[in-house]
């Protein structure tokens, strides 16, 4: 029996989501519906412009990777997240708010001097989510965060593809799943964000490598990533990198494939509020059920009713309570 049900890799960013208007956006030159990498400065300037905002806003421990771990743990998954924060007040609640989700995490990771990463999460009236994100010492992840013994003790590594974009982060996570494949721990990715696909495709088909066990993402992020112009044969052209994969497609539920067949999964309608976190709980709700004996079908049922939810509140993540009560 596995140590671990899922090992995780990604960026460590302490969120703060503030409500803006599509002119806020405009005004600020911001892209609206994707993640935009900035510096420190730039950052500090939109914290500066939007005070007003920002005094309503709340913080939280975020990072893709780093939501579905944290969301496969209270769901009751053994995990475990490797990252990178620094010695800082942000890095020490980091690192405090992953232990009270139960998520065990390589020691090292916070130990450097810098500045832990921050993502600024803009949300519109339509729930669209639009990011700002300084990566801080996030930027440095490198195969030294990795800790071997606790992914050769694991049932699943999960990668997310936001790694892509740093010199050293895609490194680590070529090396996390050539280490997972050698270990014989099944390999995931999730594709993280249609314009890190549109910038970084390469880079992505190499962190795939021959391919994963498991692939998530999006419509957009799918056609993006296979050239495709239907969701129809992009699932066929993703079954040359993923063994089994998982289209979500917002209020249109999503299409899986679990190796043999296709499942389409039915959408939970709600009223939007916050896009934010939806694929990152999409899939730690999925590969919570894949590693607790439940079919693709049960699992892609749980993590589209688990991904209405979070999209119906503000914030990327469940309150500890409604992980229990979606298990019923």
């Amino acid at each position: 029996m596995p140590t671990y049900q899922i090992y995780g890799l990604g960026a460590a960013l302490v969120d703060t989501e503030i409500e803006v208007t599509d002119l806020d956006l405009k005004d600020l030159r911001i892209d609206k519906g994707v993640m935009t990498l900035v510096d420190e400065a730039r950052q500090a300037q939109l914290i500066r412009t939007l005070s007003k905002h920002v005094a309503a806003s709340k913080r939280a421990s975020g990072g893709s990777a780093a939501n579905s771990i944290i969301a496969a743990s209270y769901f009751g998954a053994k995990t475990f997240y490797s990252c990178r924060v620094a010695n800082d007040e942000n890095g020490k609640f980091y690192l405090n708010d992953l232990a009270e989700a139960g998520v065990s995490y390589y020691e090292k990771n916070g130990e450097p001097s810098g500045t832990t990463g921050k993502c600024l999460v803009f949300i519109t009236p339509d729930a669209e989510r639009t990011m700002n994100t300084f990566l801080g010492i996030s930027e440095t992840l490198s195969v030294d965060d990795i800790d071997e013994q606790a992914l050769a003790e694991s049932e699943w590594a999960y990668i997310e593809g936001y790694l892509v974009t740093s010199a050293t982060g895609r490194p680590a996570a070529i090396k996390l799943r050539e280490l997972a494949e050698a270990k014989g721990v099944k390999t995931a990715l999730s594709l993280s964000d249609p314009a890190i696909v549109n910038f970084f495709k390469d880079g992505l088909v190499e962190m795939i490598g021959d391919g994963v066990d498991m692939l998530f993402c999006n419509e957009a992020e799918a056609l993006q990533y296979t050239g495709c112009d239907t969701v129809e044969t992009a699932a066929e052209a993703l079954k040359q990198c993923a063994k089994a994969f998982a289209i979500t497609q917002g209020a249109k539920g999503a299409l899986l494939f679990d190796g043999e067949q296709f499942i389409t999964v039915a959408a939970h309608k709600v009223t939007p509020v916050d896009t934010n976190g939806a694929g990152d709980m999409f899939a730690g709700a999925f590969l919570y059920g894949l590693t607790n004996n439940m079919s693709f079908q049960q699992a892609g049922d749980l993590a589209s009713k688990a991904a209405s939810v979070v999209v119906s509140q503000f914030g990327p993540r469940l309150r500890p309570e409604q992980h229990k009560e979606l298990l019923g």
